[in-house]
């Protein structure tokens, strides 16, 4: 039955990555926009823009992806397991106490 449940998560996972990409950007621009008061964000190819501008915009919108990211993908695997009653993902409680 668990691995039936991880079947059919795997492509309820890639819609949830989906949407929480899409969600992630629109966090993203809002907090660029409150932050620097501009709409969009400078790319590595604009050339008006320094080094630090882009960089700094590059890490905040990583932190960005990957908080929203784990947070829509942990939300997913927990509703899976209230619906299922089986964890989707790996369960390494065996594996957390080896090391």
């Amino acid at each position: 039955m668990a691995a039936m449940i991880k079947i059919i998560y795997k492509p309820v996972s890639i819609l949830v990555s989906v949407l929480g990409g899409i969600l992630a950007g629109v966090i993203f621009k809002r907090i660029w926009t409150a932050a620097t008061g501009e709409d969009e964000a400078p790319k590595a190819t604009h050339a008006q823009r320094g080094w630090r501008e882009v960089l700094i915009a590059a890490a905040l919108q990583g932190a960005v992806f990957a908080l929203v990211k784990a947070a829509v993908d942990r939300v997913a695997a927990e509703g899976t397991r209230k619906l299922t009653g089986a964890w989707p993902g790996e369960d390494n409680r065996a594996g957390d106490e080896a090391a």
